[in-house]
């Protein structure tokens, strides 16, 4: 029954398994039918001989063995199990059912089927005890035997699970795969590479280092496996090798290789081999010991367990142990704790600390350890123990083509097959994984064998995986051919099991399955379709059982992905939390991405739309639920690209986008990427370059491809060379050398766009550079070539320029960084010199840069062009080449040579032989041969060991050759340069000096004359001994213009000996002796110069640490001098000359001496005399001297600190010299006295600010000032004069006779002192106005007037007085019966103080108006306001209420004229008042019968008895002005408002502005507007008036024929209403004011009205500020501008004006020649605008304020803006900030600063005016005393300047406020 049973299972087993068995033994039907004879002696076979279809023989076959009965069925069974080469799940299963290895006879079946030591292998292994050996005791003979028979045994498994009939299709999907059933092995591209390339690679995964050049050991060496163990040097320690490879490299594969190698005895090095993988020790969680490790996880011993034990411990260095898949290990591999102390061999220890000791060398010492992973997560003491690292590289191309040949070797369309292959570069790319190639074999011979008319392939991986799970699929239906929908619908549960079984594992890092974890149905499904490998597994203690794992781990990343997109519990949101890149590429720890590899892309790939339809019927869902799936993945993708991307992301994400296959995605990728992607030290596979030339052809933008130390294999170049948008190609590596550079010659010519190509740091020679340089020409764009550093030598340079100079649009090559030596540079210079196309040569040390012209290759011209192009072509003739030669070790043996190559070029442009070792000798031959050598630009011969006789050599060429236009030397810094003119320059300047000199004689000397010369001989210490041979040489340097011998030591003898020469220099412009230790005794020597040659300019000498002399000359007419006589022009006699003298120690006998030389000076009118610690005996000669100074304007004392008595002294030289106009000192350091040129009767000034003038000085000060008779304006504010000083001051003002102002701030008075200056409005006629501060500004001032002027003003603030104070302000204000104006502010007055107030002011006749604020003012009701304004006597005829401002201002009249008592009754009774308001208005609007001006600012009337009021006043009938402002007014205040204002007939100023009025409050004011007939301004800015409310506006105001001025600014009119507004301005005949600013007028609007202002002649203020006008209004106004004669305010800031409107708007501004003030500001001028617009500049005569804030201007236009400023004779005011002026524009402006008199204040706010510029600021600001401020707010002036410059000057402000 147990027999019957047991033959039902294998008949059940048979028949199930049978698809799967046909298949596998149909591949070798010759081995089936020997073992069918054997099995059936006697049966007749000869019939299946003939039958040629492979399965129909198996099949045949298998029935007659099964019908010769169960007991042999079952024996052939075994049989096939023990020597074919099944799946070993079909083996298992076969087994289980026919049993295995119990019975003698099968062993003996087992021991006579093969010849070759086997083992069966199954589900059980046998194992003896260990106690097999005798108490220990046995022989060491028997110990060998008994390791022999364990090495047998290892044997004997390895051949039974690797040999080679099992190897057949292990190839790369593993032994399950039918299709690499009978494949042999071929070999693997290997490479050997550096463990710390790969650990910077696993520190930071795929990651870009800092892209660091490789050293040259680093180059990657290829390596055959046997190499692997050969490369190790045996030293009795334990040997590590690491060898990695990407996903699919065929690792695993290779590793059962080796086990099989080493079973056939292929590597006698090793005793035994164990391999031991990863994923097994994944499964085991407790902790072993070595020997378990051994015998229980891997293979035990028949016997003598101990005995093997310790043999193998005993020959450890002939163990080899082969650790698979490191990076599929899911725990945490550490360091040991102790790496230096050996574990006992008997502790347990952790699969971890296991692993760990082995590479330590703590287990086994000296036994060789081979570890494999991918390149991620690898432990770093791994990588510092390995000792030889290799990289696996999967197949190259030969290997592909070996590959395919091997897999098509039965078919006859195999050469078809390997065609299709090699002629598909994207198919060949992929084929290069040898996973893929596996794949894509499938794939193909699927397609071939249906003999379709055109086999079409796959595009993507993800593809390729799809069609070989339809193929294996549909090679096991039996049932002919069925829909591949069908096959996908009747598997589909079956699938979607292997895909969640696949998720779940890659989620909980689990990569093998048992029994239980997977579904029945799905591991038949997953079995017979060879989708999982089965293999016997063991977990600790437990018996061996079987285990499943996909045949790959891409396979399962495959299937995971799939079921994220056709699950319907995943949604798009789900979907991209899955897809995260982020930490796929980042975070390459983190846990839940170990396995996901490939996922990622898997993902991108399956969201193509090829892969629609497949996932529709896996998902039974519609195509647009697909759709959306599809599109998160797409989106997540989009989003990627957006982020900042290294190079192995970018590759990544190419990758991805090429999987989706979809053009639209991949050029919003290439749009989003960098132009420029860098890849750092990362392998790149011809797969990464073939994704990334898909994403840059399907962008838009050319790119550069940067490679450094990239291993590449030579395939990805013919990938790249598809690629059309690269621009710029580089790589860097010492793996690049000549046979790279031979392929990378075959791709260049197909990438058509390239321009720039860089091959740095390789290893390529003369060889690689000739295949390179063949191609070269045709690259017909390529413009740079770069091959630095590589391994070109001398004899290769001569060939390199001949070679290149085919290459037609060539500009640069760089040569750098390559062997050369003295006699290559100037091989390739001769190359250079002579090549057509080379314009410059550049060589310095290591560098060599070679430029070449670049020019267009050649094609068809019309007639005409090619006239043109024969010129220019005649022009290119006379090349002009660069030659620099530096620091290249040329001596003066090669001066021959030297010289040879400059005669050789026809023209030089630069030549440059600095750092060599010429010499004085090399020089002097240089210098030879110059005047026949054509160089336009310089020779620099600096750092060449030359002395003063290579200077006089060099200097004597100055003279000798025509075009030297400058030398420059220095003996210290070794610097020798001459600079040349050029041909065209020389031609032009020769001929116009032969027309000026016309017929004269001397023509050699005109010609040595022809151009202006430089020598700058500096830092050379010239000795005494040397002088004379230099000055022989300078006396025949005539023509030079500028000397500067600076820092030489030449002392006052040597520059005494210069100053004889100056005659002879007849040219000579400027001369600089600084640094050169000269004394007091020099300087006098060059004042005498100052005063006997009228040809010097200026002298400027500083004798402080850093010595500075300069002496500038007059430019001349003639150039000729006869006997020393100077030919100037007149006029020179008439210029400004100057003579400043710093840092010098002037005594009183050295300043009579200096004095005595500059009095003979002709023409001196500026004396500066600064940091010299002048005395005061030196200043008072000084200031004796004056008088003989005639032409002296200016003398400024700097940085001299005063004494009380020195201060004295300069303000008595007013007395001493008629000619001083000002004196003015400052801060006791500062002085400047300013002289007319002419004693003539003018007024005069004196400023002594902030010199500690105290009350003991103010007798000494008045004795001084009052013999001044014409004294205009004194300053001494900033001092100590205190109270009693200011009194002291005041009792002799009247004797002082100051005309215009007396400044007093800053000088520490109380409220004593305010009380002493009121008083002098009551005792001095001629005080016009007194104003007084005691806050943080500490005004005191008291102007001036002529006698007749009636108007007296007192202003007081914040002068915190006290009751003590106020009777004494109250009585000295009665004394003041002629006051017209109090402005009291914040001055702590009571309302109760303000009323006595009131009522004390008064005065006989006239008008005086009291303004008080306060800020109690704000908390006051109208009413009290009111009857507080109305206490003064007399008629009140303004009342202003500012409660924004806390004002109160009362305008009073007298005498009092009072009106009758009933007609105010009368006007009472109109507004029905009650009693209590009665009495209360009856009193106001008697004192306010005069009434004229009514002003109320930030009021509330929405208030009854205010509106009332208000109302009130503006019925009384002499009111002219009405203001109400910023108030808040409801509909009932308004409707008080509107009926008050149509009682005010005789009006002439209505402001309304900022109370909210829109359109509809405007159409109730409109009535009371036409019952203004003499309204003359209507001021309505700051509300909300749109176009209905101008239209109600314009027909109200068509009766107003007074009409002066009209502001509706800052409002919302748009282009209706401004049509109005248009229409009715032109009819205002006596219109003068117009304001239109921010409002909504765009270009439309604002030519309609600058159309309509043309007619407008009378308008004096045009103010269109803030409105988007545009070009096209600014031209239409230029047009309208002429007619607008009277204009003298224009504003158009912020008008959107450009450059051309703004050029228009210039010339129009110039016909309006009353202008006064312009603001253009905010406005895109341009230069040329702004050089048209200073043009006109002069013509405005009456401007006095110009804005051209944010306007772009620059420096290029401010010298041209500068001349203009300084021809406005009035300007007040020029605003400049926010623009772009550096120091060049400073120095334009400060230069005619003294010309502008008028001018007051300049504003350089936020520029770019650094020290130069403020310091020049200063200097000039000095000259002009009515400038009163500068503003230099954020510019880069350095704060230790700003302080200094403050200090100098006050009015130099950087501070923002």
């Amino acid at each position: 029954m147990q027999l019957q049973m047991e033959d039902m299972d294998l008949q059940r087993a048979i028949a199930n398994a049978q698809p799967q068995l046909v298949e596998s033994l149909s591949h070798d039907p010759e081995w089936l039918l020997m073992k069918a004879k054997h099995f059936l002696p006697h049966t007749d076979l000869s019939h299946v001989d003939g039958i040629t279809d492979c399965k129909e023989k198996v099949m045949l076959l298998l029935n007659a063995l099964e019908s010769a009965g169960p007991i042999l069925w079952k024996q052939f069974i075994q049989c096939v199990c023990m020597e074919g080469n099944l799946p070993m799940d079909l083996e298992i299963l076969l087994m289980s059912v026919s049993g295995e290895g119990l019975n003698q006879k099968q062993e003996a079946f087992a021991e006579a089927s093969t010849q070759s030591p086997s083992q069966p292998t199954g589900l059980e292994r046998r194992r003896h005890g260990s106690n097999s050996h005798p108490n220990g005791k046995e022989s060491k003979q028997q110990r060998l035997d008994s390791a022999e028979r364990y090495r047998h045994l290892i044997v004997a498994s390895v051949c039974q699970r690797y040999g080679n009939k099992r190897a057949a299709g292990a190839a790369v999907l593993g032994q399950a795969q039918p299709a690499a059933f009978s494949q042999a092995f071929v070999n693997l591209v290997i490479r050997q590479s550096k463990a710390s390339r790969l650990k910077e690679r696993a520190d930071k995964p795929r990651e870009d280092s800092a892209g660091m050049q490789e050293a040259e050991e680093c180059v990657d060496t290829a390596v055959k496996v046997s190499d692997l163990f050969e490369s190790v040097v045996s030293s009795g320690t334990t040997r590590v090798i690491l060898l990695f490879g990407k996903p699919g490299m065929g690792k695993t594969m290779l590793m059962h290789r080796l086990c099989q190698k080493w079973a056939e005895g292929a590597l006698p090095p090793f005793l035994f081999t164990f391999l031991v993988e990863f994923r097994q020790l994944n499964l085991i969680s407790r902790k072993l010991t070595l020997k378990e490790l051994l015998f229980d996880l891997l293979l035990p011993p028949e016997d003598c367990p101990d005995t093997v034990f310790q043999h193998l411990l005993e020959n450890a260095q002939r163990l080899l142990f082969i650790f698979d898949g490191l990076d599929e290990f899911v725990g945490n591999i550490d360091q040991p704790s102790s790496p230096c102390v050996s574990p006992a061999l008997h502790r347990p220890m952790s699969i971890s600390e296991l692993f760990a000791n082995f590479c330590f060398g703590k287990l086994l010492p000296g036994c060789t350890v081979l570890v494999t992973s991918r390149p991620k997560k690898l432990p770093d003491f791994l990588l510092s123990r390995v000792d030889l690292l290799a990289e696996i590289w999967g197949f190259d191309r030969e290997k592909v083509e070996e590959y395919a040949s091997h897999y098509f070797r039965q078919h006859s369309f195999k050469e078809q097959a390997i065609a299709h292959l090699k002629n598909n570069s994207k198919l060949l790319s992929m084929c290069l994984i040898p996973a893929l190639c596996c794949i894509v074999c499938v794939c193909l011979e699927y397609l071939l064998r249906k003999r379709l008319s055109k086999v079409e392939l796959p595009q993507t991986m993800t593809q390729f995986y799809i069609k070989m799970l339809l193929i294996f699929i549909s090679k096991q239906q039996t049932e002919g051919t069925v829909n591949e929908d069908t096959q996908l619908n009747h598997h589909r549960t079956a699938i979607l099991g292997l895909c969640d079984l696949a998720l779940k594992g890659l989620e909980q890092k689990k990569i093998v399955f048992y029994v239980d974890d997977i579904p029945e149905h799905v591991k038949e499904f997953a079995s017979l379709h060879g989708l999982l490998n089965v293999f016997e597994v063991k977990r600790s203690d437990s018996l061996p059982e079987a285990g499943h794992a996909f045949v790959h781990l891409s396979l399962q990343e495959f299937f995971a992905a799939l079921y994220l997109m056709i699950n319907n519990a995943v949604d798009g949101n789900h979907l991209k939390k899955k897809f995260s890149l982020k930490s796929k590429w980042i975070l390459k720890n983190e846990a839940r991405t170990e396995f996901m590899e490939n996922f990622h892309i898997f993902l991108s790939g399956l969201s193509s739309k090829e892969c629609s339809t497949f996932l529709t019927l896996l998902a039974e869902q519609n195509q647009a639920w697909v759709r959306n799936k599809q599109a998160a993945i797409l989106q997540s993708l989009k989003k990627l690209a957006a982020t900042n991307l290294t190079g192995p992301k970018i590759i990544e994400l190419c990758h991805c986008t090429y999987e989706t296959q979809d053009l639209e995605l991949a050029q919003h990728v290439g749009s989003q990427l960098n132009f420029k992607y860098e890849f750092r030290n990362f392998r790149l596979t011809p797969l990464d370059v073939s994704a990334l030339v898909f994403i840059i052809n399907c962008g838009r933008n050319l790119t550069h491809l940067d490679f450094a130390g990239c291993p590449m294999e030579l395939d990805c170049l013919e990938v790249l060379a598809s690629c059309k948008n690269i621009e710029h190609l580089s790589f860097r590596s010492r793996k690049y050398g000549d046979e790279f550079a031979a392929a990378l010659s075959k791709s260049l010519p197909k990438i058509k766009s390239l321009k720039k190509l860089e091959l740095t740091g390789g290893s390529i020679t003369a060889l690689g550079l000739t295949d390179l340089a063949q191609v070269f020409p045709n690259c017909l764009q390529l413009e740079e070539i770069n091959l630095q550093d590589n391994r070109l030598r001398d004899q290769d340079m001569g060939k390199v320029i001949g070679m290149l100079s085919r290459v037609e649009k060539l500009k640069t090559v760089d040569l750098s960084h390559n062997d050369i030596s003295v006699k290559s540079v100037l091989t390739l210079a001769k190359g250079a010199t002579t090549c057509p196309n080379v314009t410059e040569l550049h060589i310095r040390k290591d560098t060599i840069m070679i430029y070449f012209s670049g020019q267009s290759g050649k094609v068809p011209r019309s007639p005409n062009l090619r006239r043109r192009e024969q010129k220019k072509e005649n022009a290119a003739q006379i090349r002009s080449v660069k030659l620099r030669l530096q620091d290249c070790g040329l001596e003066l043996q090669h001066a021959g040579e030297i010289a040879a190559l400059l005669r050789g070029c026809a023209h030089f442009s630069e030549v440059d032989f600095s750092g060599n070792q010429l010499g004085d000798e090399g020089c002097r031959e240089l210098a030879k041969i110059l005047s026949e050598v054509h160089i336009s630009k310089q020779l620099d011969v600096s750092n060449n060991q030359i002395s003063v006789d290579g200077v006089c050599c060099l200097l004597s060429a100055v003279n000798t050759c025509l075009n030297v236009v400058e030398f420059e030397a220095s003996l210290h810094h070794q610097t020798a340069i001459l600079k040349f003119i050029g041909d065209k320059e020389f031609a032009s300047t020769h001929s116009r000096d032969t027309s000026r000199s016309g017929d004269q004689s001397g023509g050699s000397e005109s010609q040595k004359s022809v151009v202006s010369r430089k020598i700058r001989l500096t830092d050379s210490g010239f000795p005494t001994r040397d002088l004379d041979k230099l000055f022989t040489v300078l006396k025949k340097c005539s023509s030079v213009s500028e000397l500067d011998l600076s820092n030489n030591a030449l002392g006052d003898q040597g520059v005494g000996k210069l100053v004889g020469l100056l005659p002879e220099l007849k040219a000579v412009s400027s001369l600089k002796l600084s640094g050169n230790q000269i004394s007091l005794s020099a300087v006098f020597g060059l004042a005498q110069c100052l005063s006997a040659q009228g040809h010097i300019k200026s002298i400027d000498i500083s004798l402080g640490n850093a010595q500075s002399v300069h002496v500038t000359f007059w430019e001349t007419v003639s150039s000729t001098r006869s006997a020393g006589k100077f030919l100037a022009h007149a006029q020179h006699l008439e210029n400004d000359r100057c003579f400043r003298l710093r840092e010098c120690t002037v005594s009183p006998k050295d300043m009579d001496r200096l004095c005595q030389i500059l009095g003979k000076c002709t023409g001196l009118t500026e004396l500066e005399l600064s940091r010299n610690a002048l005395s005061d005996q030196s200043i008072e000669r000084l200031l004796m001297s004056l008088p003989r100074l005639h032409s002296l304007k200016l003398l400024s004392i700097r940085n001299n600190r005063f004494s009380p008595n020195g201060t004295l002294l300069l303000a008595n030289s007013l007395n001493l010299c008629e000619r001083i106009r000002e004196v003015e000192v400052r801060s006791s350091e500062n002085a400047f006295l300013h002289l007319a040129r002419r004693i003539e009767s003018q007024e005069t000034s004196c400023r002594l600010t902030d010199c500690s003038i105290g009350q003991n000085e103010v007798e000494d000060l008045c004795r001084i000032l009052e013999q001044c008779g014409r004294l205009a304006e004194l300053d001494l504010s900033g001092n100590q004069l205190g109270n009693e000083g200011l009194r002291r001051l005041l009792d002799r003002l009247l004797q002082m006779h100051v005309s215009r102002l007396l400044n007093l701030s800053h000088n520490k008075i109380s409220q004593d002192g305010v009380l002493h200056l009121i008083n002098t409005l009551s005792t001095c006629r001629n005080v016009t106005e007194v104003q007084v501060s005691l806050c943080s500004k500490a005004t005191s001032l008291i102007k001036f007037t002529r006698e007749d002027e009636p108007r007296k003003i007192l202003r007081l603030t914040e002068c915190n007085f006290q009751p003590e104070h106020l009777p004494k302000l109250f009585s000295l204000l009665q004394k003041c019966t002629n006051l017209t104006e109090y402005i009291s502010t914040n001055n702590n007055m009571t309302t109760g103080a303000v009323e006595d107030l009131l009522r004390a002011l008064r005065k006989s006749l006239g008008t005086l108006r009291i303004s008080i604020a306060e800020p109690w003012v704000r908390n006051e009701s109208i009413a009290s306001l009111l009857q507080m304004a109305v206490q003064p006597h007399g008629n009140v005829t303004e009342i202003t209420i500012s409660k924004g401002k806390g004002l109160l201002r009362v305008g009073v009249g007298f005498p009092c004229q009072t009106e009758k008592m009933e007609s105010v009754v009368s006007r009472l009774n109109q507004f029905g008042l009650e009693a209590k308001h009665i009495h209360f208005l009856q009193r106001v609007i008697e004192k306010c019968t005069q009434l004229q001006e009514l002003s109320w600012s930030h009021i509330d009337l929405n208030n009854a008895e205010e509106a009332m009021l208000a109302n009130a006043l503006l019925t009384l009938p002499t009111l002219r002005k009405f203001e109400l402002t910023s108030s808040s007014v409801t509909p009932s205040g308004m409707g008080h408002l509107v009926a008050g204002l149509q009682q005010c007939h005789a009006i002439e100023e209505l402001n309304l502005g900022s109370l909210g009025l829109d359109d509809t409050a405007i159409l109730k004011l409109v009535p009371g507007l036409h019952k203004m007939p003499l309204l003359k301004r209507l001021l309505l800015n700051n509300n909300r008036i749109g176009s209905e409310g101008c239209s109600h506006l314009a027909e109200a105001l068509k009766n107003a024929p007074h009409m002066e001025e009209i502001n509706l600014s800052h409002n919302k009119i748009e282009h209706a209403g401004l049509e109005k507004i248009a229409t009715l301005l032109p009819e205002m005949q006596n219109l003068k004011r117009v304001n239109l600013s921010s409002n909504s007028i765009g270009p439309a609007g604002g030519e309609m009205l600058a159309e309509a202002l043309a007619r407008c002649r009378r308008v004096e203020e045009l103010l269109l500020a803030r409105n988007h006008v545009g070009d096209k209004t600014a031209a239409r106004l230029s047009l309208s501008l002429p007619s607008m004669c009277h204009l003298k305010i224009l504003h158009l800031q912020s008008s959107n004006i450009g450059s051309l409107g703004g050029t228009l708007l210039a010339k129009g501004l110039v016909e309006c020649q009353q202008l006064e003030e312009i603001s253009l500001s905010e406005n895109s001028f341009g230069e040329g605008a702004i050089r048209t617009l200073s043009e006109g500049l002069p013509r405005f005569t009456r401007l006095r304020k110009i804005e051209l804030k944010l306007c772009g201007i620059g420096d290029g236009v401010s010298k041209h803006l500068a001349l203009g400023f300084s021809r406005c004779p009035v300007i007040e005011e020029i605003i400049l900030s926010w623009n772009s002026l550096g120091d060049e524009g400073a120095l334009e402006l400060a230069t005619v600063l003294p010309r502008m008199a008028r001018l007051r204040m300049l504003d350089l706010d936020k520029n770019r005016i650094a020290a130069r510029g403020a310091k020049k600021l200063a200097e000039e600001l000095a000259k002009c005393g009515g400038i009163q401020v500068i503003r230099l707010w954020s510019n880069p002036v350095p704060k230790n300047i700003e302080e200094s410059l403050t200090k100098q000057d006050a009015r130099l402000h950087f501070s923002f406020f």
